[in-house]
């Protein structure tokens, strides 16, 4: 079975389950995420916004290979950033 999620990431929490430094993680969600359940991608510690985890690794496949790139916007405190 899989399993999609769509969470808020704040500012200072890592993209990962694995304790790392004093930053909290996903696993402080305290969420029963499956143990197969991982990030489609990363936001760095000092970025917030939507992070999508899954099991489902179609799905990662086509969102993180180059040859799917699509466009994604960064907002920062200059403005915004297109990529």
């Amino acid at each position: 079975m899989y399993h999609y999620f769509a969470i808020y990431k704040p500012y200072g929490m890592l993209s990962q389950f694995t304790k790392e430094g004093d930053h909290t993680t996903l696993a402080d969600l305290k969420y029963p995420f499956a143990s197969d359940v991982y990030p489609v991608g990363r936001l760095d510690a000092d970025s917030e916004g939507l992070l999508l985890l899954t099991n489902d690794k179609r799905v990662n496949f086509q969102l993180l290979n180059p040859a799917n790139s699509h466009p994604r916007t960064y907002p920062h405190p200059g403005g915004r950033r297109d990529k």
